[in-house]
């Protein structure tokens, strides 16, 4: 049974992050959009300042989307402010629906995310790190509860990590875990890596760029090519991240 020492090691190890403190479903979903592809270190700060400024899903609802925008310069990826925003207009409308997957951008594992850590429904959010410790010790909860999920996150983000497993340090390594001692690791790459794309050379970067311009009431960077800063704005307008008025751009209303 893997339940009792993985929640007694929860109780000792797990990191006190202010969406753990609440089951508040708006201050957790705003929590789980905002980590997707994004470290917990860099979230914490502007989670809370999230927070503060609008507490509620109608508060966020009720705000202006180049605010909205505005306020998440830096998270990256800012169609998913977009979404958020428009699933909280759902909820301040009609209430959070019994199916969260139904609400704007919101996929299957953060609507289990919520269902659990919210509401307290036997769901098992699946991300990249439960799937590992799912796979790596053959263990599948009898039941899912809340207290289970997050401690699968924890354990998969701190110590059963992709490439460097501490079995040594693992709760589950004496308890039953298929894969103590022995975790396959994905062996490193022989010869020449492929070179890595640097994040300024990307497309996102310079969309980031642009929105953090205008977000700012500045002109757009003037270091950058001419091609590079049209093609980026184009992808903008189309996505109704940036509009054109006036003759100029701006962050919509």
């Amino acid at each position: 049974m893997l339940e009792g020492p993985l929640l007694a090691w929860y109780g000792r190890q797990a990191r006190d992050l202010p969406w753990r403190r609440t089951r508040d479903p708006y201050a957790i979903l705003v929590s789980e959009v905002m980590l997707q592809q994004t470290q917990v270190v860099r979230v914490v700060p502007r989670f809370e300042a999230w927070m503060a400024r609008w507490p509620t899903a109608a508060a966020l609802a009720a705000a202006s989307l180049a605010d909205v925008l505005a306020a998440w310069v830096g998270l990256g990826y800012n169609r998913r402010a977009v979404r958020l925003r428009e699933a909280c207009a759902v909820v301040a409308r009609d209430g959070w629906p019994a199916d969260l997957s139904s609400l704007p951008g919101i996929g299957p594992y953060t609507a289990a995310a919520v269902g659990a850590f919210a509401f307290g429904r036997e769901e098992l959010p699946v991300d990249t790190n439960v799937r590992r410790v799912l796979e790596r010790t053959g263990w599948t909860p009898a039941v899912p509860t809340p207290q289970v999920g997050q401690a699968l996150m924890e354990l998969g983000a701190l110590v059963c990590r992709a490439r460097a497993a501490a079995c040594g340090d693992c709760p589950l390594a004496g308890a039953g875990c298929a894969s103590a001692g022995r975790v396959a690791v994905a062996p490193r790459r022989r010869g020449p890596a492929a070179p890595k794309e640097r994040f300024e050379a990307t497309n996102r970067w310079v969309r980031g760029r642009v929105v953090a311009a205008l977000a700012a009431g500045e002109e757009l960077p003037a270091d950058l090519e001419p091609g590079r800063l049209a093609h980026a704005v184009e992808g903008l307008v189309r996505d109704g991240l940036v509009v054109r008025a006036d003759g100029g751009l701006s962050l919509p209303v």
